[in-house]
């Protein structure tokens, strides 16, 4: 007979809902990617000769990046 491993009710919640923010997580990354529009080195290139950070102060920005980052968000 093989050994059984038991996981209480609320342990097998929470690894079957971390699981599932790990997936929703990678499939909004792709979803992500999917709507950024590709752009070429030529493109690239261009872009950054016509606009430079210095012309913008960081005050016009909102750092959106714990959004994401952000281990505990609201459900």
């Amino acid at each position: 007979m093989e050994p059984t491993i038991s996981l209480d009710v609320q342990a097998l919640k929470a690894l079957i809902k971390e699981s599932v923010r790990e997936v929703m997580r990678e499939e909004w990354f792709k979803f992500f990617d999917l709507l950024t529009p590709y752009v070429d080195n030529e493109e690239q290139a261009a872009i950054a000769a016509s606009f430079s950070p210095a012309d913008y102060p960081d005050t016009d920005f909102v750092d959106i990046t714990n959004w994401f980052d952000h281990e505990n968000q609201a459900q």
